[in-house]
């Protein structure tokens, strides 16, 4: 089963709907049993880093996602992708999961509209089992204002929006979606597919 982390606000139900379609089982909890008894966790995002952050400490969550990304398939999707990092600068700097090194910083794209919402084409930089059978150069829905800025070693593939923008991040069995896969029609439940194959 897939866990889609319920922390209170997120994508949830377009996430919950894509895996539907997928035909692969999943439920939506906040349930720390269920989250420890489930094949895989992922973590959607709308709003902001310490409000999500806040969110998850709330519930009881943080130390709980913690431990079990570092057993099973971990897949945050934008916001959701962002917390994984150590810390965010958004509002004020905030602690993060600390899944991935690295921190979460304003985009800096001068003279192009902040947020970045729209379709972008991936440019793939690691091999990624996310990203099998998705060509390269496919085109991905992204809205966020601020990006990841990881190891060049843990970055998969990324987009031009006045600057470089990491799209997908990984390490080992941890992964990060900037993009919303759910909103990105064949290309995304492509990506969710490979993740939920994932053993």
């Amino acid at each position: 089963m897939t866990a889609v982390i319920d922390y209170g606000a997120g994508n949830l139900f377009s996430v919950k709907n894509a895996l539907d379609a997928l035909e692969i089982p999943g439920r939506i909890t906040s349930d720390p049993g269920e989250i420890s008894a489930a094949d895989r966790l992922i973590l959607p995002g709308v709003g902001a880093f310490p409000d999500i952050m806040a969110m998850l400490e709330r519930k009881g969550l943080t130390e709980l996602l913690r431990r079990e990304a570092e057993k099973k398939p971990f897949l945050g999707i934008c916001l959701g992708m962002q917390v994984l990092f150590e810390e965010g600068e958004e509002f004020a700097v905030t602690r993060g999961l600390g899944l991935l090194p690295g921190r979460v910083e304003k985009i800096c794209a001068l003279g192009l509209k902040i947020p970045h919402m729209g379709w972008n084409e991936l440019v793939f930089q690691n091999e990624c089992p996310l990203l099998s059978g998705v060509p390269e150069g496919s085109s991905v829905y992204f809205v966020h204002s601020f990006r990841a800025a990881p190891r060049e070693e843990h970055l998969a593939a990324w987009t031009q929006y006045g600057e470089k923008i990491p799209a997908l991040v990984f390490r080992g069995h941890i992964f990060g979606a900037q993009f919303h896969p759910e909103k990105s029609g064949a290309v995304g439940l492509r990506v969710l597919k490979n993740f939920c194959e994932l053993r």
